[in-house]
């Protein structure tokens, strides 16, 4: 009898066999075509920021004469330097209140707009509201830049940071509406009417319920938004005029000369002008990548 128990099963054991076959074969192939293709990409990435890096440590003159691809034997901090000593921070402190000015109001109406607009889609007007955002995203900022300057001339706000935060709160608007509704949209219907049985009002429901479990959208947008404002460069060009009023892309495209540029200290600024955003994204890098890749179903 202990025998008969123990005895193999070859035809079970030959069709366990079969089945571990493929997936080993499948674990084994490999795709080099992709893993090439990352690779070049890689590099097509990794080089313009590598020669960024290593032109805003070279002085002027080395910068001319030696190699672009080769690092200075004697490296410098200059180009920093003089980026500093050019009003920087005051450019830094404009460049940071725009952003801010603009994104926390248009993330917060946008918020509140999309849930109005799912919570009541068949009211005619919401539904009206939501084609005026759509129309919106068709409209780019170079064919109402017209419209805009004759618009803070008449509110006498040219040349100031107001100039520039209401226009970029406008645009930004649209984008967030229509990604921060698909979100809620996808907020089971059941967690609202539980809310509403125990009495919560649509205030408490919006900011107590859609807004935690959209959290990953809300960071998604802002950190999508402040980015754009952030290197927005032609509403600064258009809309102010002091010095005192630049942000930060003008600020660099003033640094070049009349008769020269100076190379290696307007990459410097390049590099200051991009850490606010590289740190923006280490504190938010879970939550954006959570919001791109529920995103990717949409």
């Amino acid at each position: 009898m202990t025998t008969m128990l123990t005895k193999p099963q070859p035809h079970k054991d030959a069709h366990r066999e079969r089945r571990r076959r493929p997936r080993s074969v499948a674990a084994q192939r490999r795709n080099w075509a992709g893993g090439l293709a990352g690779w070049l990409w890689l590099v097509v990435v990794a080089v313009p920021l590598y020669w960024t890096l290593i032109t805003s440590l070279k002085d002027q003159s080395n910068y001319y004469g030696g190699n672009a691809l080769l690092p200075s034997g004697d490296s410098t901090l200059a180009n920093y330097r003089l980026v500093i000593e050019s009003d920087f921070g005051r450019y830094f402190m404009n460049s940071v209140v725009v952003a801010a000015g603009a994104v926390i109001p248009a993330v917060a109406f946008s918020f509140m707009a999309a849930y109005a607009i799912v919570r009541g889609w068949r009211m005619r007007f919401l539904r009206m509201v939501n084609g005026l955002f759509l129309m919106g995203l068709a409209i780019p900022l170079q064919a109402t830049i017209i419209p805009i300057y004759l618009i803070i001339i008449k509110l006498h706000l040219y040349d100031s940071l107001l100039a520039l935060i209401l226009p970029s709160m406008a645009f930004a608007i649209p984008l967030s509406v229509l990604v921060l509704s698909n979100f809620i949209r996808d907020v089971p219907e059941e967690l609202f009417d539980s809310m509403r049985v125990d009495g919560a009002t649509e205030w408490s429901t919006l900011w107590r319920l859609a807004a935690p479990l959209t959290r990953p959208a809300l960071i998604t947008v802002t950190i999508y938004n402040a980015l754009t404002i952030w290197n927005g460069f032609l509403l600064p060009l258009i809309l102010t005029q002091s010095p005192s009023q630049r942000t930060l892309p003008l600020a660099v495209w003033s640094l070049q000369g009349q008769f020269q540029v100076n190379v290696p200290a307007i990459l410097a600024a390049v590099i200051l002008t991009t850490l606010p955003i590289l740190i923006l994204y280490a504190f938010g890098r879970r939550q954006l990548l959570s919001g791109l890749t529920a995103g990717i179903g949409k």
